[in-house]
């Protein structure tokens, strides 16, 4: 038992889905089906380095979500709306996405055999999130606009037509994702000093308030503190209004309005944290600072220990003894244009031996 009354998870549990391993937690209907890729249980990675660098005296961990089946969080959710939807009898599912929502909108849908439709802003999705959903078997439309535009597309689709919403709006994919902060709390065996994690649509920071709370009202383990971080060109909950025509290279977080702003804003509040913005160079040079620890994530993933880290720096959170959760939403995989945008050219040489000693330039 941990010092909480948490109690470890079975084997068996750990080789389950989040319905089948926590279904007891989640407010889902009865006829709710199983669809999953055995998605959820993903590490806590100590980064000894880089707490050290930020001042070492306090315990720092990514919780690596890029390790589900799809490559990001939104399995979490997705596989409990999905699963809803089929149970109660839907033939099809639609999102709006601005790339990870599409690829596991797309591989739920297929999993379940249900027909998929996914509608993206033209121009603004990572290849490998525009990949995946087209290897999964969605019909993909580009619109001539925003994310906030799409999404207002496919809600009026769903109010219309028989087609289930697979968004974030959805509350089926909240109950899911909460499961996450079961788990941070399943390990740790209490509840981390503070959870940092980029906002985008905002469901993500509602979804692990939502789970922090729950698990503590039955286990006593304790409240984090939210420090949620947007980008600096999409940060509509930090200047207090949409932002028409969002930039930034955290394509995941590319979104001017967010459909649970208003909950996220609560979220961090009652927790006694804040939601804050930095700009797309802390955001890149905090993807590399990671790399260089060995765990690759997309940009928008970089987000949340970047703001950390930026606030630490500033002398702007107490942290000493403090232990820090930091949400790594995706994977490098799904979004890697970037690195190699910005990588310089390969070495050529030929095959032999003298010009391999020379490149490698031995000390």
């Amino acid at each position: 038992m941990h010092k909480t009354g948490i109690a470890p998870l079975h084997r068996t549990e750990r080789y389950a889905g989040v319905l089948q391993r926590y279904r007891r937690w989640l407010a889902i209907p009865d006829y709710t089906q199983d669809v999953t890729m055995l998605e959820g249980n993903t590490p806590l990675i100590p980064l000894p380095r880089l707490a050290e660098a930020l001042g070492g005296d306090f315990e720092l961990y990514a919780k690596f979500e890029g390790l589900n089946p799809t490559g990001s969080f939104k399995d979490r959710g997705m596989t409990i709306a999905i699963g809803e939807a089929a149970g109660r009898g839907a033939q099809t599912v639609v999102c709006a996405s601005t790339g990870n929502t599409a690829a596991s909108a797309a591989a739920y849908a297929a999993r379940a055999g249900l027909r998929c439709i996914v509608l993206i802003p033209e121009g603004k999705v990572a290849a490998g999130k525009l990949a995946g959903a087209i290897a999964y078997g969605a019909q993909v439309i580009q619109i001539e606009g925003s994310f906030d535009e799409a999404l207002n597309l496919v809600l009026e689709l769903s109010q219309n037509r028989p087609i289930a919403l697979v968004n974030s709006l959805n509350p089926y994919r909240l109950e899911g994702q909460q499961t996450a902060a079961f788990e941070i709390c399943d390990d740790l065996g209490e509840s981390p000093d503070w959870l940092c994690l980029p906002v985008g649509n905002a469901g993500n920071i509602t979804a692990y308030w939502m789970g922090f709370k729950k698990y503590d009202a039955c286990y006593a383990c304790g409240l984090p503190r939210l420090l949620g971080v947007q980008a600096a060109g999409a940060a509509p909950l930090v200047l207090g209004n949409p932002v028409k025509n969002p930039e930034t290279i955290a394509t995941a977080i590319r979104i001017g309005k967010p459909a649970r702003g208003e909950q996220a804003l609560a979220a961090a509040e009652e927790s006694g944290g804040r939601i804050i913005a930095v700009d797309d160079a802390a955001i890149l040079a905090m993807q590399t600072r990671l790399a260089s620890e060995g765990l690759w994530v997309e940009p928008a993933s970089a987000a949340g220990l970047a703001g950390f880290a930026a606030e630490v720096l500033a002398g702007r959170l107490d942290i000493k003894g403090a232990r820090i959760v930091a949400v790594c939403t995706g994977h490098g995989l799904k979004d890697p244009d970037i690195i190699v945008r910005q990588s310089s050219a390969l070495a050529r040489i030929p095959a032999q031996l003298n010009r391999l000693e020379e490149i490698i330039a031995w000390r």
